[in-house]
């Protein structure tokens, strides 16, 4: 009797035994110390990639700006380069254009059309100009008779391409704020009317740089109207057009738009700016010919050819 007592414990045991061993078989795996064993988001989820060509342009703020309609002031200007920068736009140093008071007024007068900024944009190395207008006044009346006034003010800002004088985009708009204190309540209005225009100046402003092509890799971003002067036999004019047509790394789409007096005149676009394509062209003339450089400009070189 106990030998079978003891043979049924045995089978007992036995068997819960081989219950534990299925149960462990069926549960998950313990993760593995040092793997992450978290599933992989799907493919709808991952986040986009950059757009091609994601490089952003050197941006320069010219704003001429009004506090109270008479007060110089540069609200609308520090925002704007705050959200370029948070947005990861390289922003020129604005000390360098404000190296003393009746410079920076010239630099205001002189930035009064798109061609006047895309000048001054170039002389402090920026690949876009964003210039305009802000200006805030207080309401002739306070409201119901306490010491609270409207302030109200208007930002309009354009975008413009350094190289070619282009308007890439445009913003224009307008804020009002309730306010007692003139300085405060005029800072405020400016700030809320300069966000609402940057926020809609930048997407515009980004989406037409890249359309452009000026932000792809290996582009050539700079559009140039090159005048060649001095180009008083058809060898010359030979010589320069070939030349221009093989400058593959520097220059494409090399067309020749006149050929009038010794005058040639081409449309291009090319890797640099003006300037440093001057420079190429100077220092690797045409065969059979020296270039002088006889004036620069946004998107615009005149040279004049002389025989070696």
């Amino acid at each position: 009797m106990r030998q079978e007592q003891k043979k049924a414990r045995k089978k007992w045991l036995i068997g819960l035994a081989v219950l534990a061993v299925v149960a462990g078989c069926a549960s998950p795996p313990e993760p593995t110390a040092g793997y992450d064993t978290t599933p992989a988001p799907p493919a709808a989820v991952q986040p986009a990639a950059a757009p091609a060509g994601g490089a952003l342009p050197r941006v320069m703020v010219l704003v001429d700006e009004k506090s109270l309609g008479t007060i110089p002031t540069e609200e609308t200007a520090a925002l704007t380069a705050h959200r370029l920068l948070a947005a990861g736009f390289t922003v020129v140093n604005q000390d360098m254009a404000r190296s003393n008071i009746k410079r920076e007024q010239e630099l205001r007068k002189m930035a009064g059309d798109a061609r006047g900024a895309a000048v001054l944009g170039l002389e402090f190395g920026a690949d876009v100009v964003i210039m305009g207008d802000a200006v805030a006044k207080p309401s002739a009346r306070r409201i119901a008779e306490s010491n609270l006034r409207t302030y109200q003010a208007v930002v309009t800002l354009q975008a413009i391409r350094t190289d070619n004088s282009a308007v890439l985009a445009t913003a224009s708009e307008d804020a009002s704020v309730i306010g007692v204190d003139d300085a405060a309540g005029s800072s405020k209005a400016l700030k809320a009317a300069a966000a609402k225009s940057v926020d809609a100046l930048l997407p515009a402003m980004t989406a037409a740089w890249q359309r452009s092509g000026a932000a792809a890799s290996g582009a050539f971003p700079h559009r140039v109207t090159l005048s060649v002067g001095g180009v008083d036999q058809m060898w010359k004019l030979k010589a320069v057009r070939e030349h221009l047509r093989g400058m593959n790394e520097a220059a494409r789409n090399v067309t020749q738009r006149s050929y009038t007096a010794g005058l040639a005149v081409f449309d291009l676009e090319t890797a640099e700016p003006p300037e440093e394509f001057a420079e190429r062209l100077v220092l690797a003339p045409p065969a059979g010919l020296k270039m002088q450089v006889l004036n620069l400009g946004p998107g615009k070189i005149d040279l004049r050819a002389v025989a070696q």
